[in-house]
């Protein structure tokens, strides 16, 4: 199918976390069925992650994939924490693009712990990338919106409905998300803004503290079973999340708005 007839055809559209894994997914899925795209990425390690984050060669690489389906790429590295830069970086592509219909907030990151050993760094870190610079996504790209209408696009995870112990922060932060999309939705839906959130299962991609799997085999392996899908599979693939964003970006879920999108192989229902 030729992109300029695609589901998305036309429309602008941001990405956090673009540089490689789902972020990289979503912005070459919605680039295949037509969209143009705004691609964010820190590109740098944080020291409180114990895995690294993309580099810039990534985010390149994300780029070339949505130019290959014919569509525009603007690439800019921004850390998400920081809501002037990304304000700045945003009100640029969409200068460049003639302007933006969606967001898709997909940037986070994972510690793992037990109660007693996360650390208030680590809450730091992740609930300013997951929760703040959600909120920082949705402020720099809401403005464009109003005028006619669009779609945000909040990547939570299974832990932002379900109790996921061993990374609190991470299931507060994601929870938090929900918390923030519900209001934004009630907020801006006299103004055609449609705000949700997708919720994952376990995707792989490069956010695998791999300390999680050792909790899990050694300290409390009572608590393995939380993770369990519920269907056979024990991940899920990033298209699998993306094919998610791509319905609640296009016109398909023009009246859809405060979903929760659970995408999870049935992790929630255990």
């Amino acid at each position: 199918m030729n992109a300029a007839d695609g589901r998305v055809a036309g429309k602008r559209v941001l990405v956090t976390g673009a540089a490689r894994g789902m972020g990289r997914s979503h912005a070459a899925r919605l680039a295949e069925e037509g969209a143009d795209l705004i691609l964010v990425d820190i590109c740098a390690s944080l020291p409180a992650i114990e895995y690294p984050l993309a580099t810039a060669e990534e985010l390149e690489e994300t780029a070339r994939i949505v130019e290959s389906h014919g569509r525009r790429a603007i690439t800019r590295i921004v850390d998400v924490r920081d809501a002037e830069t990304l304000r700045d970086a945003v009100d640029d592509g969409v200068t460049r693009l003639g302007g933006l219909d969606a967001a898709v907030a997909n940037a986070g990151v994972l510690t793992a712990g037990t109660w007693n050993s996360t650390t208030s760094d680590q809450w730091r870190t992740v609930v300013d990338v997951n929760l703040i610079g959600t909120w920082n996504t949705c402020r720099a790209a809401i403005p464009h919106l109003l005028d006619r209408g669009g779609s945000l696009v909040n990547i939570s995870s299974a832990a932002g409905v379900k109790g996921s112990p061993l990374h609190l922060p991470y299931t507060a932060s994601k929870h938090g998300v929900v918390g923030l999309s519900r209001a934004l939705a009630n907020e801006l839906a006299a103004v055609g803004i449609r705000v949700n959130t997708v919720h994952p299962t376990g995707v792989e991609t490069g956010m695998q503290p791999a300390s999680l799997h050792g909790l899990l085999r050694h300290e409390r392996p009572d608590l393995a079973p939380i993770f369990g899908n519920a269907l056979p599979v024990v991940m899920a693939e990033a298209i699998d999340i993306s094919n998610a964003v791509l319905f609640l970006i296009s016109d398909e879920s023009r009246y859809v708005t405060g979903l929760e999108f659970k995408v999870d192989a049935g992790v929630t229902l255990r």
